[in-house]
């Protein structure tokens, strides 16, 4: 599913902004999940089937008053949107920062009017824009 986010996003913006490899990015999630410091919740349909997937990162800053997590991927596959699979996925990430003792949640969304519907889905849950832009430079 982290395939069909990456290609989705792609699509919207028009852009080739990502390098997805089935095989490196498996073997890159198990070195995650074994450091416990990603984690995941996977969504499943009533014959079992994977439909949508919340992960999580924990991080540490000052200015968040200590430990916190990020949402860097949230998808639920299209034919399962609107069924309340995001929020179900999302009220579980919320339960797990607090169980952790997080101070918050974080989640970044492309400041594009195609990702306007991913932004007002995250402000019903009761995300408020902070401001500023998520930059990256290549290391």
């Amino acid at each position: 599913m982290a395939g069909e986010l990456l290609r989705e996003i792609m699509d919207a913006i028009g852009v080739q902004a990502f390098n997805f490899d089935l095989e490196e990015t498996t073997d890159r999630l198990m070195g995650f999940l074994d450091r416990e410091t990603y984690f995941v919740f996977v969504a499943r349909d009533e014959r079992q089937r994977a439909v949508g997937f919340i992960a999580m990162v924990e991080s540490h800053a000052l200015y968040a008053e200590g430990t916190f997590g990020t949402i860097p991927e949230l998808y639920v596959r299209p034919e399962f949107r609107s069924r309340n699979v995001g929020l179900d996925l999302v009220t579980q990430a919320k339960s797990f920062g607090k169980s952790r003792g997080w101070t918050r949640l974080e989640v970044t969304t492309p400041p594009l009017p195609q990702f306007d519907k991913t932004l007002a889905f995250y402000e019903r849950e009761g995300f408020a824009i902070t401001g500023g832009r998520k930059l990256k430079v290549a290391l």
